[in-house]
């Protein structure tokens, strides 16, 4: 599964992705997550409090180009997600780097957190 760098300051660094939440696919499919999107992550880097242990994440920002409603195209320069809980609010108090402006429409109780909307 994929790797995502955790962005906010919960002490976790680098996150696994093992599961993709509400995701209905055909059996034996890699489930595929976008930018909004809640997932399942296991914390590979970080504090030895949150290795090993399922948690679960928001994904802020992706590398891939994603069309908006508008006709524009984004992209980031790095995958990112911010660990939360089960209500989607955040563990951390600050997130580094941008935010997607489609995760906060998803989830707004990331918007207390966020520094820049992009």
């Amino acid at each position: 599964m994929a790797k995502v760098k955790c962005a906010d300051n919960t002490g976790a660094k680098v996150l696994q992705i093992i599961g993709v939440i509400g995701y209905k696919g055909r059996k034996g499919r890699v489930p595929a997550a976008s930018v909004g999107d809640m997932v399942s992550v296991v914390v590979k880097q970080g504090k030895y409090e949150l290795m090993h242990t399922p948690l679960k994440a928001v994904i802020i920002r992706q590398r891939k180009p994603y069309r908006r409603k508008s006709g524009q195209w984004v992209c980031f320069e790095d995958n990112a997600a911010i660990l939360v809980n089960d209500d989607a609010t955040p563990k951390g108090s600050e997130v580094k780097g941008p935010i997607a402006k489609e995760a906060i429409e998803k989830w707004p109780v990331l918007s207390s957190i966020s520094a820049i909307v992009v």
